[in-house]
């Protein structure tokens, strides 16, 4: 690296993360998840205000690949956070209404965005149309559990049954939707690469056979979870790496490896560090994050749009939101929820935030959106999970989450009487 690009490179982090830190500091302020401002922040420092000028002289050819480094890097330590807040005891006595919840939230808008996608054909035609197809009915029904996990915290939701509800449901969409794109990349790699896939059966098996070695990393002598160090972070981060290269090395995205790892680490042995170790985890991606949303900010222009990209916009937020609020609702409502905490949980489940950010990129790596398609559905992504506050904040005017936050619970069977009882737990994830 010459003098020139390490300083420019120090002063592009530099203004990320200040003006990260601003928009995402005011998006809190209106009841916005920070996310929102920094993907915003994203975009404006893209072709989309400023054109060419502004990008070229701050973000210029031989900078970006070490910026895309960066970014890179906060993406795995955010999927590894991802796996590690899935709560595999968040199902229990809920299985019947989270499963009916994640079908209708899966289902639903996944055969409305096949149908889209075969409208979106006309104007963007693909080699892979089979494959262009199943991802964008895929892009569609993606669901952001980092996200949720800080609405429920902001709205005081996370203990509730409905808050548990809309995790379990989150994390069953989450895990079909990881899955589905790991497929779709696998076909798109084309038949020479289908070997190299198929490693990754033989690989989680591996990293299953392992768990009592992770274990012990987070366990005395007494085999009870020891205070909480340094070196556990370390640990941990050192295994999320390589389990992404792993998985790169496979053909696969390194998202699935980071992911991967996160789940399969061993809850029961990390105890009360897992909190701590979210956080620890959380605050370094934090750094890395807003380096992404500028990468794949620089990607997004607006600036051509007309009237067949504008109607093009309203058929991607209509089958998007459409499909996740009405597929969610059915779902839930099939199972004996209540209205009110059906509609509850289709306004939650309907943000994307970041998980669609990073989907939306693997479509862009793989040639399957043009840029004009990923700008349209970038912009439906900070849309989607801009609207959950006023969703849940019309919901609130009507009564409907006052009455969530208290009330007995039906344990045995996991459906919502008048009211919600205690369940669940926080999440640290921001995004």
């Amino acid at each position: 690296m010459t003098s020139h690009q390490v300083t420019l490179l120090f002063l592009d982090v530099a203004l990320i993360l200040m003006l990260a830190r601003s928009l995402g500091t005011l998006a809190a302020r209106i009841g916005q998840p920070p996310v929102v401002g920094e993907i915003l922040g994203g975009i404006l420092l893209g072709p989309t205000l400023f054109g060419t000028l502004l990008s070229d002289h701050l973000f210029t050819a031989d900078v970006r690949p070490l910026l895309t480094a960066l970014a890179d890097i906060g993406v795995v330590l955010f999927m590894f956070v991802v796996g590690l807040e899935l709560e595999h005891r968040a199902l229990r006595g809920r299985t019947r209404v989270s499963a009916g919840a994640a079908l209708g939230s899966t289902l639903v808008p996944f055969g409305l965005g096949v149908a889209l996608a075969f409208y979106l054909l006309g104007g963007h035609d693909t080699d892979q149309r089979a494959a262009f197809v199943v991802f964008v009915g895929l892009a569609v029904s993606v669901t952001a559990f980092p996200v949720l996990a800080r609405i429920l915290a902001d709205r005081g939701l996370s203990r509730t049954e409905v808050g548990a509800l809309a995790l379990a449901a989150a994390a069953l969409v989450d895990v079909v939707a990881w899955t589905a794109l790991a497929a779709v990349q696998a076909v798109v790699g084309g038949a020479d690469d289908y070997w190299r896939a198929a490693l990754l059966l033989p690989f989680t098996g591996l990293l299953v056979v392992l768990r009592p070695l992770l274990r012990r990393l987070f366990t005395n002598s007494d085999g009870e979870p020891g205070p909480f160090a340094a070196h556990h972070v370390a640990s941990v981060l050192t295994g999320a790496l390589l389990c992404a290269a792993a998985t790169e090395a496979m053909g696969m995205h390194y998202i699935f490896g980071a992911f991967l790892f996160g789940v399969v680490l061993p809850r029961e042995s990390i105890g009360p560090l897992r909190d701590e170790l979210c956080d620890r985890t959380g605050q370094v991606a934090s750094l890395f994050l807003p380096v992404y949303f500028v990468v794949a900010g620089l990607n997004v222009d607006l600036r051509g749009l007309g009237a067949d990209e504008i109607l093009e916009f309203a058929a991607i937020a209509l089958v998007a939101v459409g499909g996740k609020f009405g597929g969610t609702y059915v779902g839930a409502r099939s199972q004996g929820l209540p209205a009110r905490g059906a509609a509850t949980l289709a306004a939650l489940l309907n943000t994307r935030g970041l998980t669609e950010l990073i989907i939306l990129g693997v479509g862009m790596e793989l040639g399957l959106l043009d840029a004009q398609l990923y700008s349209l559905m970038i912009l439906m992504a900070l849309a989607t999970t801009a609207m959950t506050g006023p969703l849940l904040s019309v919901i609130d005017r009507r009564g409907g989450l006052a009455s969530l936050r208290a009330g007995p619970l039906d344990s045995g069977n996991g459906v919502m009487g008048d009211g919600i009882g205690t369940g669940g737990r926080d999440n640290h994830a921001a995004r």
